[in-house]
């Protein structure tokens, strides 16, 4: 079975093809024959962050190009395709619509079924498309964009959350403290490559949360602190080249990793489970993953993370997840082709 992806939800246009069904794919999983991704980053630069207009009329320029695209490196052609999926929420309204609508519109045309599927699911399975992929069941820390949530997972559909964010994100905390030292949206991976040639104890920022007893997060309070920081230190913080740039840039750094780890390892030991998947964008972060492959290494725990070039929003996490919950049996596609998108969905409401 083919199953076409398409992800809209946010800054990144994704299509996928997964074939499903093959015995002989490895571990029995789906396999993913070709996928496309077209970035909006330049263009949402000169605005120091995403502009959804801007944002829905590029997915609409750029999805039927990169289906062909898909479609030729799998040496395919639309009527093979069994299944569209497409990202249904959460995200941005008019970006989520375009990739509904075009999904629809090539599923009616080919009379072929439809799939609306969850973003977090998406990327809460990518780890599926690596080399080594995890098993059920799992604690996952999923880091996405305005998400950090801690998940206990036990297939496909049983999601339990254990905690998540109660302000800003990971992801944003990352983004605004990076804002706030000159460097270019997003700011996130530019703030982790300029943390590298800091020093990570050089000033001392707040954990939020990190003691609470829980596994929620809060990553307002570090934003603030980083604000009030850098109005100390003055205009070196946006000189490049800077040492007190790269010091307050490692210092954030520390301070989000430290908390992520922690929640982390404190959910697999109130679980008792041995297995931990890291999903989202921050989870390409070097010292991020250092930091957990150190922690699990010592604690008898395996890691699972997804290819770094699919951390980011992309199609072939929605064509998989798309796939696994047919294979599963927890959703059936349907010749159903009126549609609707949901801007806030909760992943653990998912059956």
């Amino acid at each position: 079975m083919l199953i076409l992806g398409i992800e809209s939800s946010c800054d990144e246009t994704g299509v996928a093809l997964v074939e499903s069904g093959m015995g002989g794919a490895p571990h029995g999983l789906p396999r993913l024959l070709a996928h496309a991704l077209h970035s909006q980053i330049e263009m949402h630069q000169a605005y120091g962050g995403v502009v959804p207009e801007l944002a829905s009329r590029d997915h609409i320029r750029r999805v039927l190009p990169l289906t062909t695209q898909v479609l030729e490196g799998a040496a395919c052609t639309l009527q093979e395709v069994d299944v569209v999926a497409y990202t249904r929420g959460p995200g941005l309204a008019g970006a989520l619509l375009v990739g509904s609508g075009v999904a629809c519109a090539l599923a009616a045309a080919l009379g072929k079924p439809v799939l609306g599927v969850h973003h977090l699911e998406g990327h809460l399975l990518s780890p599926f498309l690596s080399a080594d992929p995890p098993q059920f069941p799992f604690v996952a820390l999923l880091v996405s964009g305005g998400h950090t949530q801690l998940m206990r997972v036990d297939g496909v559909g049983r999601y339990e959350l254990l905690g998540e964010t109660i302000d800003d994100a990971a992801g944003e905390a990352f983004d605004k403290s990076a804002k706030l030292m000159g460097l270019p949206y997003p700011g996130g991976p530019g703030l982790a490559v300029l943390a590298e040639y800091g020093d990570p104890a050089a000033y001392k920022l707040p954990r939020p949360l990190l003691h609470s007893g829980n596994f929620d997060f809060s990553f307002a309070g570090l934003k603030t602190a980083v604000l009030t920081q850098s109005q100390k230190l003055g205009p070196a913080v946006l000189q490049e080249g800077s040492t007190i740039r790269a010091d307050l840039a490692a210092s954030t750094q520390a301070a989000i990793v430290e908390v992520l780890l922690k929640k982390s390892m404190a959910a697999l030991k109130h679980t008792g489970l041995q297995r931990l998947v890291v999903a989202g964008g921050v989870g390409a972060n070097r010292e991020l993953r250092r930091q957990l492959n150190a922690a699990c290494l010592k604690a008898g725990v395996r890691v699972h993370y997804p290819e770094l070039h699919l951390c980011t929003d992309n199609g072939a996490m929605i064509a998989m997840a798309a796939a696994m919950r047919l294979d599963a049996g927890s959703q059936q596609a349907e010749h159903r082709y009126s549609f609707d998108v949901k801007p806030r969905w909760p992943l653990d409401s998912l059956a």
